[in-house]
């Protein structure tokens, strides 16, 4: 599918971001200049969202105009405002187009169970009006969702009365499964058709190839196959017109192996073609059945042929629709080598190469063909879908770690030298194997070139020990109310318990450390603040760092362990929070990178991670609530420490063993990477 993609007269589409998702493409739209005929199918889930409701009430229609496609949220069992947010999705477009909102088809893609911001997509209805052009490469971009390649496919038909351009674009990746539909695709033709001629021709076409392909076994709930057609080149087609039903057929097909070769997790694609049955149906259902089964798709990613495998599910759908099968007529080929002749082994097994696995059986002397595609079973399908996994590298395949190995090989030569702060609090203080784990990853970073340097906090433990005081804890606005006993107390965790636990493990780990108070050498000048017009007690904010202290540390291979503690001019100690402390030594020491460990994933969205994004995003994410509570004044202290220099910003689960090193020695890392700001050609070839 690398070929040019030819785009049908008349059709014009437009990819953009109206940040459902953080970061890729997310609403696509189609556009047809005039009026088309529409035809389509749906998905038959009973669980099926709004816009495939929507889309099913609709079809047919001979005057459509568009089609506007979210792919970063389902809007599906949303609750009570699903149906009204798909039906603002048209509305947005019909208002820019000057059409009626019953000429737009809408689609939605992505986690189920979240309401949609349709504010969001409204907005950028306008943007992608205006970008609109034939050319459907940014369309097929936005319409993804774990998928890793876009999927496109045309063709040119020369037919008697003219030329007839057919332009398709699909996604699909997981939830893949007959029972139309299996995936969003769109198909485009100036060719001009009723919707009584249009509508088999597709339910054919569909049934022989999208209907014929299978991933998971699971039917999504949103799905829907359309195909427009607007005329635009005056020729009129219908099932007579052999050429145009081949190219329908084909597009179908090519999609539909491309969906299956980009199955989630996927290595390989798995071909099956039965042929011997009474009638393609039956041929049909005995392939698929072969691609269904899970037994036999992890033979294929382990290499192996799985013939045996893939007979014994062929035997099985047949039984089940009572199809006789003669020994005596059965063959089978596997990458065009014959296994089985007559029903009787070869002496061949081939171990499977390349990324495609193809599969012939004959099972009689019928006139029936039928072909199914899926893909390979591997690790990596579980890695992805594993959503709830406490540990998400515990998810990866063997040959996914080998990757993650070569990845921090060249990060830790990107790494040398390179300072980075790094804030230690939450659960990670708390659990004794995440202490070890924590001052094990210092150990390495510090071995690997970094120059890391820690701040931590210690909340916790003082509170343990005013309660254990008989004191009660105070807080404003979540800021520890420190008065003149309070402080003793605070100063006594902080610099003498739990600093010397990090030193003291960073030695048994064989790192070298020393802790220190921000009152040491005066490292930490502060002076008292207030909280929302309270007063607070002793509770400081950093005016000054003497770096001088910290760089003679790390010059002499030290680690430097600091507890948020600050003095004024005048002597007097004071509480500081351990965000901004390290926000401020970063910034001081001009740091590359400031990490947070916390007791969430990073920033979420939702239940969903943002894994990267800039200042800008993240700014807007607070203005529309997205970042709240806790997060608020941790996400604040980042965004002061890049807007006065800091390279990068990461917020990451402190709950997780090693999560500091997948973090910083993998391209996609495990947390939330605020970037400060665009890179360079040069600095993106450096730093990735």
């Amino acid at each position: 599918m690398s070929r040019k993609i030819e785009v049908a007269q008349g059709f014009r589409f437009a990819g953009g971001h109206a940040g459902i998702k953080v970061q890729r493409k997310d609403v696509a739209l189609i556009v047809s200049d005039r009026p088309a005929t529409v035809v389509g199918v749906t998905t038959q889930n009973e669980m099926r969202a709004a816009c495939a409701e929507r889309t099913a009430t609709l079809l047919p229609i001979q005057d459509g105009r568009a089609v506007i496609v979210n792919s970063g949220n389902a809007n599906c069992l949303a609750g009570a405002n699903e149906a009204r947010h798909d039906e603002r999705m048209a509305e947005a477009v019909a208002r820019a187009l000057g059409v009626d909102a019953r000429q737009v088809f809408t689609a939605s893609t992505g986690p189920i169970g979240v309401e949609l911001q349709i504010e969001r997509i409204e907005a950028v209805v306008p943007d992608l009006v205006a970008d609109l052009a034939p050319n459907s490469d940014d369309a097929a971009e936005a319409i993804l969702t774990t998928d890793k390649v876009a999927k496109q496919a045309s063709r040119r038909i020369e037919l008697p009365g003219g030329v007839v351009t057919l332009t398709a674009i699909a996604k699909g990746s997981g939830m893949i499964h007959p029972q139309m539909a299996t995936m969003l695709a769109y198909l485009c033709t100036d060719a001009a058709g009723s919707a009584d001629a249009l509508q088999p021709l597709l339910l054919r076409a569909v049934e022989a190839s999208f209907n014929q392909v299978s991933v998971d076994r699971d039917t999504s709930t949103n799905d829907a196959v359309l195909l427009f057609a607007n005329g635009a080149s005056g020729v009129a087609v219908d099932e007579s017109c052999e050429p145009f039903v081949e190219a329908l057929y084909s597009v179908c097909e090519e999609l539909a192996k491309a969906i299956a070769a980009d199955g989630e997790g996927a290595t390989r694609l798995i071909s099956v073609a039965v042929e011997g049955t009474a009638d393609d149906a039956g041929a049909r259902r005995l392939a698929r059945a072969v691609v269904e089964s899970n037994l036999f798709k992890s033979s294929v990613f382990g290499d192996a042929s799985g013939w045996g495998r893939a007979l014994a599910s062929l035997g099985a759908c047949a039984s089940r629709l009572g199809l006789r099968i003669e020994r005596h007529f059965l063959d089978l080929s596997v990458n065009g080598v014959d296994v089985l002749r007559e029903g009787r082994p070869t002496a061949e097994n081939p171990a499977l190469v390349g990324p495609e696995a193809t599969y012939r059986v004959r099972v009689g002397d019928g006139a029936g063909i039928g072909r199914a595609w899926g893909c390979d079973l591997s690790y990596d399908y579980v890695s992805i879908n594993a959503v709830t996994k406490a540990d998400p590298l515990e998810t990866h395949s063997p040959g996914l770690k080998r990757r993650l190995l070569v990845e921090a090989l060249s990060y830790i030569k990107r790494f040398h030298n390179r300072l980075a702060v790094i804030k230690y609090g939450g659960a990670a203080m708390v659990r004794e194997d995440l202490k070890d784990a924590f001052a094990e990853d210092l150990v390495l970073l510090k071995a690997a070139g970094l120059l890391p340097v820690v701040v931590h906090g210690g909340g916790p433990e003082i509170s343990a020990t005013l309660e254990r005081l008989g004191e009660t804890p105070r807080f404003v606005d979540g800021i520890r109310v420190t008065d003149a006993d309070n402080i003793k107390v605070v100063e006594m965790v902080l610099s003498g318990r739990v600093n010397t636990d990090v030193v003291t493990r960073i030695h048994i780990f064989g790192g070298q450390a020393i802790g220190l108070s921000g009152k040491d050498g005066g490292l930490l000048t502060a002076r008292r603040i207030a909280v929302g017009g309270k007063d607070v007690g002793l509770v400081g904010e950093v005016t000054a760092v003497r770096t001088e202290i910290l760089q003679m540390l790390l010059e002499r291979d030290y680690i430097p362990v600091i507890s948020p503690i600050g003095v004024d001019a005048k002597g007097t100690t004071y509480n500081i929070n351990a965000d901004t402390v390290a926000a401020e030594v970063a910034v001081a020491l001009g740091a590359e990178k400031i990490i947070f460990l916390t007791d969430v994933p990073g920033v979420l969205d939702g239940d969903a991670l943002i894994s990267e994004t800039s200042p800008v995003e993240m700014k807007r994410l607070i203005d529309s609530g997205v970042v709240r509570g806790g997060m608020l004044p941790k996400v604040n202290a980042l965004l002061a420490a890049v807007a006065r220099g800091v390279r990068s910003a990461h917020i990451i689960d402190g709950r997780v063993a090693h999560n500091l090193l997948a973090e910083l020695f993998t391209e996609t890392g495990v947390g939330t990477w605020i970037r400060a700001r665009e890179l360079s050609e040069d600095e993106t070839a450096e730093w990735g």
